[in-house]
């Protein structure tokens, strides 16, 4: 009895935590919650962003940001492209001001610095945590 009161709080924590869709799960981003950096860019790149899935903030849109700009609305097991100019970028997950719930009264924004050559494609990640809440970390798969 005493190892199952010490395993199931455990369990209860790791079950908001985030994982990896499987592939054939992953759905793209709907072209209205696609909202900036959706037409080819001469020498630009391309910034992929993939959502986990998760139970927190399962029931929320996280803003996708470019540039500080809001560039997509996504839900989790979703996955969005971008096509960005290259040098020095700005990807970042805000909360999504759009949303009318209680999801868009809490604070967030995390961002990440990278350089972008032509032609280049870089992926991320949104990953969600009961420590640390939401984060975007580059994915190297």
């Amino acid at each position: 009895m005493r190892m199952i009161c010490a395993v199931l709080p455990l369990l209860a924590l790791a079950g908001c935590s985030s994982f990896r869709a499987d592939p054939n799960q992953v759905t793209q981003v709907p072209s209205d919650r696609l909202l900036a950096y959706q037409q080819p860019v001469e020498g630009g790149g391309q910034i992929v962003v993939n959502r986990d899935m998760g139970g927190l903030g399962a029931g929320c849109y996280i803003a996708v940001l470019i540039d500080r700009q809001v560039a997509a609305r996504i839900g989790i097991g979703e996955e969005a492209s971008f096509q960005v100019p290259a040098g020095n970028r700005i990807v970042g997950i805000g909360v999504d001001e759009q949303d009318d719930t209680l999801c868009s009264k809490g604070r967030l924004r995390r961002e990440l610095a990278l350089p972008l050559a032509a032609g280049e494609s870089r992926h991320f990640r949104i990953v969600s945590e009961n420590r640390n809440g939401f984060a975007i970390q580059r994915d190297d798969q």
